[in-house]
């Protein structure tokens, strides 16, 4: 059966002290895990590009079969991606997929893809809004797109989800590295919950791509 052989293969790369840790990392025991690494993951998504309504009827039992079916679908090209990203989407459960669902194909049509970043931010889901801010951090972290930024990170439910707060955090600090006066006037607002607004600034103070000059003012705007 096509499902058993998945899990042969994946099987035969598990390593068991990689399932332990990669366990302690993600912090939600229902999580099942077989202990595959990412390189290997992605080599045996590759060999599903062509075959991804199979792939997505296999049963979401372990971490890497879900694992799987998100990245073979990021492979397709972007006409093929939208068909399938509701049903990718739905199935995000931890950070570590959600972080790692990441199409290229997205790079080149920004602005099409701006509804449907926008309809994961509205939705109720911890990861789903999560998946619109990583993906906002991934192809949009420009000039052009701060507006659509900053008022995601407003409206999103930072203070609900910890992982919402966590990937708000991320994202504003990269704007403050990348647009450091546009993203400062952002936070001079003093629209975000204290903790998000701090957290921001200190993920911005680990970067060495902030001259000194500017980490000092950030710390000097801490709330």
């Amino acid at each position: 059966m096509p499902y058993q052989s998945l899990l042969e293969k994946l099987k035969s790369s598990a390593d068991e002290n990689y399932r332990i840790f990669h366990g302690r990392l993600l912090k939600n025991d229902k999580i099942k895990l077989l202990g595959v690494r990412i390189p290997a993951l992605r080599k045996i998504a590759k060999e599903y590009v062509g075959r991804v309504d199979e792939l997505l009827a296999f049963p979401d039992e372990y971490y890497e079969v879900t694992f799987i079916k998100l990245t073979a679908v990021s492979y397709l090209k972007y006409e093929d991606f939208i068909k399938y990203i509701d049903r990718c989407v739905a199935l995000i459960d931890n950070w570590a997929t959600c972080d790692c669902f990441s199409a290229k194909c997205i790079k080149k049509h920004r602005d099409e893809f701006i509804p449907y970043v926008l309809k994961y931010a509205k939705d109720c889901g911890e990861y789903t809004q999560r998946y619109a801010l990583v993906t906002l951090l991934g192809f949009y972290a420009d000039e052009q797109y701060a507006d659509l930024i900053f008022e995601t990170v407003e409206n999103c439910d930072r203070e609900k989800y910890y992982y919402v707060h966590m990937a708000s955090a991320w994202l504003i600090a990269e704007m403050l590295v990348k647009h450091y006066e546009t993203a400062k006037s952002f936070l001079l607002k003093n629209s975000l919950d204290k903790k998000t607004h701090n957290k921001a600034i200190q993920k911005a103070l680990e970067s060495y791509r902030l001259s000194d000059e500017r980490k000092i003012y950030l710390k000097g705007i801490k709330r």
